[in-house]
């Protein structure tokens, strides 16, 4: 696997919703060589809205208009076995948002990643910061605006290994789904995150027409855990592809 990362860039302030769903809903999504990880035997699936600043692609900053935008995905967890024994825990996406179609057609192209182009702003902080506040990422779709968004309450704190924010947050795979069947794997590294606790958090998006009926239950209900997490530099690494 190269080592020479396809896009580095920082990602901040994270705000993620975190839903316990069907499994069954998620046998569709789910990559060939991949199964579901599950906490303490629930499956999960997670909004999350964030910051992409300082983006470079093949070390190259891209045009100024597309080094910071913001994002929405709704993901959930998977773990691949490997032949040695060892376990890569990945995360596969269900759709992801962005407002720059330039940002999508790369990502279709180069990850086979569900992104789609939409209208999209933040109340996010511009930098470095103890108290956040109130954190908001909210896309349009036919004139209405839609968002997800939660209030940190506290100081950061990195988690305990053993907490279900480690769980969320460290997955460093991303797996996805190719057209003939195979999977394409990739490698995301950034240092462990601090994240504040989160109260009042709100999803407001069509889940039906963004993510397909199957999540509409899940994502009606409030969510079972919500924090932001403060975030950092992050590289994602080229794909490689596993047999289906």
């Amino acid at each position: 696997m190269s080592r020479t990362p396809f896009l580095t860039a920082d990602w901040r302030y994270l705000v993620m919703l975190n839903y316990e769903i069907a499994p069954d809903v998620l046998a569709s999504f789910l990559p060939s060589q991949t199964s579901l990880d599950l906490w303490h035997g629930r499956a999960l699936v997670s909004v999350v809205g964030f910051r992409f600043l300082r983006t470079r692609v093949a070390g190259v900053a891209p045009l100024l208009f597309h080094q910071q935008f913001e994002e929405v995905n709704l993901r959930f967890y998977v773990r691949r076995e490997m032949p040695d024994g060892t376990v890569r825990r990945g995360v596969t996406f269900v759709r992801e948002l962005v407002p720059k179609a330039l940002v999508a057609s790369v990502a279709r192209i180069a990850y086979n990643e569900p992104y789609r182009a939409l209208p999209m702003r933040s109340n996010a902080p511009e930098g470095a910061t103890e108290a956040p506040g109130r954190v908001a990422y909210e896309w349009q779709i036919d004139g209405a605006w839609h968002r997800v968004a939660a209030t940190a309450i506290g100081g950061p704190l990195l988690p305990s290994r053993d907490s279900e924010a480690t769980f969320i947050t460290e997955h460093y795979w991303g797996y996805g789904r190719l057209k003939d069947g195979r999977t394409a794997e990739y490698e995301v590294t950034h240092p462990r995150w601090r994240v504040w606790d989160a109260t009042t958090p709100e999803f407001t998006g069509d889940a039906a027409a963004l993510y397909g009926p199957g999540f509409v239950d899940a994502l009606s209900r409030p969510p079972s855990s919500a924090f932001i997490a403060e975030g950092s530099a992050v590289a994602v690494f080229p794909p490689t592809t596993v047999a289906g």
